[in-house]
């Protein structure tokens, strides 16, 4: 049996060992110096023990690499003690008094990321519930906890120290000067928070964009509209609920419709045809869907205030087009149909959630509550730290966008002024020749 007293040096030892391993790095960088000392003092005497130590303090000074791997080291160590005491004061009680390790820390401009590990008795959702808690013990903007899709027990932490996409002049589309596009190829759509391109792939996909008034939607809507006109083997369709967004790209779609409902239902029931004209070649074909290698051109349907034609006060009209939208929503992937919606609250009363629900990506600008950021994004991502209501209000652009990566990613979209919008659309009308149009907005 053991003794209360052996208890009690046992705690005393792990506490003294666990004090040294979270100095681990402050300690090895003195103990080094110190020995450094040691040694000059035993090879030059008194008076060059100093020598060696300054020699080497000089050298860290004078190569910015080491200088700055040094300091990173130290920033980590120093983060990793704060975690601790923050996790702490938390109080969770499935953590008892064993931490999450940190592994695979990382520095980004906007903070850190880490990854962990949960102890056994806990799980990381309790972890993302106390976020709130362990960012204000850290004093820092913003904590995000995700969840491993491949294990249940690792997490991916990100430190939000500042915003890195809050502030800075517009940034510019990288495609501004492009002859052509390709909607095959992901598209440059911003810039992340690590200051790294962020792109998205469209083929088999449908976006919904969101957002509350003046936070962005048409100038990120209008990158995957340019792209599309860009590209001559690919057919435009625009409905749009304000006559005017979508006006600059009228010349180079297929067909389009305004204001009024009715237009609008004639712009869909043709993509229907065409769709099943589709299917039928794909069976005869014996194929499943679209390829690049087909001659069957993607068709890209863009919708410019959704919520317009869903409110519409013709009940039986505003039924037609939403039967029809969710056919095309649901069936037209494999046909090579893209479907790109933008509203400003795509809440139930206004986007049917058997509509809302079918699209795989989604893009949320500025949202004024948690709960209206996750009517776009999809239920959970606001508790997780995913929430455009965290945005800044004069972040115009900025927003987080669930495509390929499969969680939110935080970003600031290229803007395209009116004037180049103008330039754009008419490089696109001229590649794309005089073509027939159902119906001129």
């Amino acid at each position: 049996m053991r003794s209360h007293e052996e208890d009690v040096a046992e705690a005393i030892i792990e506490a003294v060992f666990r004090s040294l391993w979270a100095f681990r790095v402050e300690l090895i960088l003195v103990g080094t110096f110190g020995g450094l000392g040691l040694l000059a003092n035993h090879l030059l005497g008194t008076q060059g023990a100093w020598l060696a130590p300054a020699v080497v303090v000089a050298l860290v000074l004078a190569v910015p690499p080491l200088r700055r791997f040094i300091g990173r080291r130290l920033r980590h160590a120093r983060l990793r003690r704060q975690w601790r005491r923050a996790l702490r004061s938390a109080r969770i009680p499935s953590l008892e008094d064993r931490i999450p390790a940190v592994r695979r820390m990382k520095d980004t401009p906007a903070g850190q990321r880490f990854e962990i590990r949960v102890p056994r008795g806990s799980s990381v959702p309790e972890l993302a519930q106390a976020s709130e808690v362990i960012a204000a013990a850290l004093h820092i903007r913003e904590l995000r906890v995700r969840r491993s899709p491949d294990n249940a027990s690792r997490a991916e932490v990100v430190v939000a120290r500042r915003d890195p996409l809050a502030v800075g002049p517009p940034l510019p589309w990288p495609e501004i000067g492009a002859d052509r596009a390709c909607l095959w190829q992901p598209i440059p759509v911003g810039v992340g928070e690590d200051g790294q391109a962020v792109t998205v792939q469209l083929p088999e996909r449908n976006l919904l964009l969101g957002g509350e008034p003046g936070a962005g939607k048409s100038v990120a809507l209008s990158l995957l509209v340019a792209t599309a006109a860009l590209d001559p083997d690919c057919n435009l369709w625009l409905l749009d609920g304000k006559l005017v967004e979508l006006a600059a790209w009228s010349r180079c779609a297929e067909g389009s419709a305004g204001v009024k409902i009715s237009e609008a239902i004639e712009v869909l029931l043709n993509l229907q045809e065409e769709m099943d004209r589709r299917y039928a070649q794909l069976l005869q074909s014996g194929k499943r869907k679209v390829v690049q290698d087909d001659r069957l051109s993607l068709q890209v349907v863009v919708i410019d205030e959704l919520a317009h034609y869903l409110t519409t006060s013709d009940r039986k009209e505003r039924t037609r087009f939403a039967d029809l939208l969710r056919d095309l929503v649901s069936r037209g992937r494999a046909a090579g149909i893209i479907v790109l919606a933008a509203t400003q609250k795509p809440s139930a009363d206004v986007v049917p959630t058997s509509i809302r629900d079918l699209f795989g990506f989604r893009w949320a600008m500025r949202c004024s509550t948690p709960q209206a950021s996750d009517t776009i994004l999809g239920s959970g991502w606001a508790s997780a730290g995913y929430s455009a209501a965290s945005i800044d209000p004069a972040s115009r652009g900025v927003g987080y966008l669930l495509h390929e990566r499969g969680i939110p990613q935080r970003l600031r979209s290229y803007y395209l002024d009116d004037s180049t919008l103008a330039s754009i659309s008419a490089r696109a009308e001229v590649l794309r020749g005089h073509r027939p149009r159902l119906r001129e907005m």
